[in-house]
């Protein structure tokens, strides 16, 4: 599974944690029931960019999705036909889960197939249970119709903003995807073509994110490093520069007066660059 960070990076979700052995563990171990991956964390929509990018990044053909706190879902290609009761009677019509869920079993028959269901504390407590039959007998029932997953093709993900049912939380394998990363990384200059004349902007910066208890993304640290070089010229726009760039970083914390010294630290340093290389390019 090479790569597996950088597709996910492709696909929306970037971080410096890497998940390969999490996905490992679960793609590959014993298949006894349907693969099951509940995604936790304190993220909030971060979670449903992270099921989201990994079922791309996976390459599977078929990636459904419901949101149970939707009020009107979008329908799902395979739609299950009207029904009627014993007595001719039309029957109201087929719930989201329901729709979703078929389509989800009709296209693991042929294909892999990633399902993701997200937000699910808004679902009603029976729906956990029956998702949990479902996981173990790799069938849906839809109004004494059955319609069924095949485990090889079929990959369930959960997200919950609250605790899963304990017998569903059972048969899934967790993983925590937070608000920010927690694999913090010593980024050098040669990682984005400059030199040794930059090797004290980056260990202010190094010091800086410490302060703040943040790791930025590579994208997030490069984003900052343009902006220190084009824009940022006071401890304000640095401020400023880092809530707007990084992900993790809260208003309250660039507020604190202890970050004043890193802050100008860094404000220091990004000038000092900047005078070395206009010497350098009018000696050139």
């Amino acid at each position: 599974m090479p790569d597996l960070r950088e597709k996910m990076a492709r696909y929306g979700f970037e971080s410096n944690d890497d998940y390969e052995f999490q996905v490992r563990c679960l793609l590959e171990g014993p298949m006894r029931t349907l693969r099951t991956l509940n995604i936790e964390g304190d993220s909030e929509r971060r979670k449903s960019a992270f099921a989201t990018a990994l079922g791309r990044a996976l390459e599977f053909p078929h990636l459904l999705y419901l949101d149970f706190t939707e009020a009107h879902p979008p329908l799902p290609d395979v739609i299950l036909p009207p029904s009627q009761d014993e007595m001719g009677r039309a029957e109201p019509p087929i719930d989201p889960l329901d729709l979703t869920v078929s389509e989800a079993c009709a296209q693991s028959e042929g294909e892999p197939t990633v399902l993701i269901l997200d937000q699910l504390q808004a679902a009603d407590f029976r729906e956990h249970i029956r998702l949990h039959r479902f996981i173990n007998d790799c069938f849906w029932e839809v109004r004494g119709g059955r319609y069924y997953a095949n485990p090889r093709h079929l990959l369930l993900l959960l997200i919950s903003e609250s605790p899963l049912y304990h017998s569903l939380q059972k048969e899934s394998f967790r993983v925590w995807v937070g608000r920010v990363s927690e694999h913090h990384v010593e980024y050098q200059p040669a990682d984005f073509g400059l030199g040794a004349a930059a090797a004290p902007l980056f260990a202010a910066l190094a010091q800086l994110f410490r302060a703040l208890g943040s790791a930025p993304t590579r994208s997030e640290f490069g984003h900052i490093l343009t902006d220190l070089q084009l824009h940022v010229r006071t401890c304000e726009h640095l401020r400023l520069c880092l809530y707007g760039r990084a992900e993790g970083i809260t208003r309250d914390a660039l507020a604190a007066p202890t970050l004043a010294a890193p802050l100008g630290a860094v404000v220091a340093a990004a000038a000092t660059l900047l005078v070395a290389e206009h010497i350098e390019l009018r000696g050139d």
